[in-house]
């Protein structure tokens, strides 16, 4: 057979292969003459946040204007066809394109903006001063070395231009190579200046683009309490970073991955995007159409525009094939689903070649059937990327009222109106307190240039088999007697919060966060609200705002309501103080060993006291600290919603054995557990500081370690920077609290 290029009502032959496509018919559907694209061949990734990392392979492409009157293409950046180009957008007016750029091995991409007519090149973003000696200093590879990437620009209706960047420094929390790198949001200028980090997620963020409504569209990988792997969902917020908010997602397992996600046309709640898996592959997958009218706690709003494509699990495709569903790594596959409608979309597609293949991508229409109509290929790269070159109605800009005096302090505020709202089962009257939490990304500056410190893929050890990322504890802030709150928390910061009763017991945990820009105030209605939920209806004003905003403070005990959270500082003295009389030793009774003697990376009573969940040796039929969150087992799943008193101190057998009567367990079988516990330690009476010490340790899943810092493996034990006990401000650094040469 043979290929062929298109030109209406004539084919010429250029290769091998052949589909016959009629140009004119398309350009009656789409409403353009021209369509603007990339080639580039095939990324070769291992996961769908690596393209920069290690799936820059093959090197060379151009942007490219298709002429669907006369089937012509015209490369309009030849200077830089020796690159790669990645992703692209069109400006509103239709008269420039923003794209980031590579040139080789050893550099990042960076930004650059191009006239449709290849004229008025400029580079908009450049590497930071100290670009070199980063490399020197992170390097792993010569694949990636560890500079500083500027991917997925898009343009912003207040004239700006959004991107993702590894400027912020931050390693993949489950990577212990510390290879995989954290992109999150940034801003600059339509002319490159006052760049602007918008967000501070601990895990990646990909693909922006800009809303009907003028608020950004992206994707948030996250795993707050929740299984590593899951949840990549869309989220939006204004272009200047306040009101971030989910759109769609938080709550799905599979597909593991929601990708360039865009707004339908006229619409605000229809959104196109692609299902894909977490790896081994560059994002592609399957086209869904999100209606969030429907319940996004749901699969619901989810409907297959290609519904025999599909992520059934992790680690490649599923094709239904005679109603069976087929393992694959091969097409058809899709990629860049641009809305035309609700019913049709432009998109890359590779019909039935492995998804690596590098020239098995070409440009179609899909329509809402999930029928493909071929446009244009290249027989010797594949195209990427595809978008009508025509002028579109520029989105409002979202208006934000930032607080200045807040803003230099560097805090945001906070409006509960009702924290019961959507807390079921919880009476009125139970909450007392709000516990805000953070959950700190891990920095470059963490790497090990050493070894033995790793724990199942984490190389800076925080815990064994419960969360990955780093949490500290900013205080407790009160809540009213109607439900209210009102306070202040940090900005750029990955906030979450606890719902105490009035023992300090977590009721009910954000298994989310929010970045909350300085200045900005949000309202949310209660726990577990949606996009959906309408203010409460009863006309009120919240006891809360008859009051100043609060400031975090301390539990009874502490000395500061800002702290780490640090097992060896806070639980293992109260256990040394009531516990390790009977349970230490040899021969501890029960077989349950509560001293401090360390162990090659915790201590005897925490590796007690948290299971090995991958069914090591010794496991006990039950957990005696009660459900802890893994984020890393299982990768997959973990995400949906848990309604009140499902984990931490009220699901705790040991926190119920030892506050008889407080804690009711909804399990009969720990419930019976507890009680028979609870009779055997009766004699066990432990101060109200010293129960908050153990409880807020259970509700924060069983961390051990309280920062990134520090030597952690017992074999450097007579080293200087074992162990070290640190400040939440330390804790957080971008860099060691001590110089290189004292690490």
């Amino acid at each position: 057979m043979k290929r062929f290029v298109f030109v209406v009502s004539m084919l010429v032959c250029v290769s091998t292969v052949a589909f016959a496509v009629d140009l004119g018919a398309v350009k009656a559907k789409l409403g353009v003459d021209e369509l603007v694209f990339v080639k580039r061949d095939t990324y070769q990734s291992n996961h769908y946040y690596t393209d920069h990392i290690n799936g820059c392979r093959f090197f060379g492409g151009n942007i490219c204007i298709l002429n669907l009157n006369n089937g012509s293409v015209r490369e309009i950046v030849d200077s830089m066809k020796h690159g790669i180009f990645g992703r692209i957008d069109l400006s509103f007016d239709a008269k420039k394109i923003v794209f980031a750029w590579k040139e080789k091995i050893g550099v990042g991409f960076r930004i650059y903006e191009v006239n449709v007519d290849g004229s008025g090149l400029r580079q908009l973003t450049f590497p930071p001063d100290d670009e070199d000696a980063r490399i020197k200093k992170y390097k792993i590879n010569n694949a990636y070395q560890h500079h500083t990437d500027d991917m997925n620009p898009c343009y912003l209706p207040d004239g700006g231009i959004c991107f993702i960047s590894s400027r912020c420094e931050f390693g993949i929390l489950c990577d212990a190579p510390d290879l995989f790198t954290t992109t999150v949001l940034y801003r600059i200028d339509g002319d490159g200046k006052n760049m602007q980090k918008l967000s501070n997620s601990s895990v990646s963020e990909q693909s922006p683009s800009v809303m009907n409504d003028g608020r950004i569209l992206y994707t948030r990988w996250e795993y707050v309490d929740k299984g590593a792997v899951s949840a990549k969902c869309l989220w939006a917020m204004r272009p200047d970073g306040t009101g971030s908010a989910e759109v769609y997602g938080n709550d799905i397992s599979l597909p593991p991955t929601f990708l360039h996600g865009k707004a339908i046309p006229g619409h605000n709640n229809l959104f196109v995007m692609l299902g894909t898996p977490h790896y081994p592959q560059s994002g592609v997958g399957t086209v869904i159409l999100v209606d969030t009218n429907k319940d996004i706690r749901t699969k619901d709003p989810m409907t297959y525009i290609t519904p025999d494509v599909d992520i059934r699990g992790e680690g490649g495709f599923n094709h239904k094939v005679d109603g069976r569903w087929v393992r694959s790594q091969n097409g058809p596959l899709f990629m860049d689903p641009y809305p035309i409608s609700e019913k049709l979309f432009l998109v890359s597609h590779n019909p039935d070649k492995h998804w690596k293949d590098r020239t098995a991508w070409g440009l179609y229409l899909l329509n809402e059937k999930g029928e493909t109509t071929p446009i244009y290929d290249d027989p010797g790269t594949s195209c990427w990327v595809p978008i009508p070159l025509k002028s579109r109605r520029v989105p409002p800009v979202p208006m934000t009222v930032i607080d200045e005096r807040t803003a230099k302090k560097n805090l945001a505020t906070v409006i509960v109106s009702d924290i019961y709202h959507g807390m079921e089962g919880v009476n009125r009257g139970t909450i007392k307190y709000i516990r805000v939490n953070e959950q700190i990304p891990r920095p470059w500056g963490a790497r090990r240039f050493w070894g033995g410190d790793g724990y199942d893929q984490q190389h800076a050890t925080i815990s064994k088999d419960t969360n990955l990322g780093l949490r500290v504890q900013h205080g407790i802030v009160p809540v009213y007697k109607d439900g209210s709150a009102h306070f202040v928390v940090p900005a750029d910061r990955n906030i979450f919060f606890q719902a105490l009763d009035e023992n300090h017991m977590e009721v009910q945990r954000e298994r989310t966060f929010v970045n909350y820009r300085p200045g900005e105030t949000r309202t949310c209605i209660g726990c577990h609200e949606t996009p959906k939920d309408a203010p409460l209806g009863r006309r009120r004003v919240m006891e809360a705002i008859k009051h100043a905003p609060s400031k975090p403070g301390p539990q009874p005990g502490e000395k500061t309501g800002k702290r780490v959270l640090d097992f060896a500082y806070d639980v293992q003295p109260v256990l040394d103080k009531h516990c390790i009389k009977c349970h230490s030793g040899e021969k501890p009774k029960a077989g349950l060993n509560l001293s401090g003697e360390m162990t090659r990376l915790f201590s005897r009573s925490y590796e007690s006291l948290i299971p090995e969940r991958r069914g090591g040796k010794g496991r006990r039929s039950f957990d005696l600290v009660g459900p802890t969150i893994g984020e890393n087992h299982p990768k997959t799943g973990n995400v949906h919603y848990l309604p009140a008193k499902s984990l931490g101190s009220h699901a705790s057998v040991l926190v119920s054995m030892l506050n008889p009567g407080k804690v009711k367990l909804k399990d009969p079988k720990m419930a019976a557990i507890a009680e028979k516990l609870a009779k055997k330690h009766k004699k066990v009476k432990m101060s109200k500081e010293e129960m908050i010490r153990l409880t807020t340790w259970v509700d924060a899943n069983g961390q051990y370690y309280g920062t990134y810092y520090g030597r952690k493996n017992i074999k450097y034990k007579d080293h200087p920077n074992f162990r070290p006990h640190q400040t939440v401000e330390q804790a957080q650094g971008l860099l060691p609290p001590i110089p290189e040469d004292k690490r």
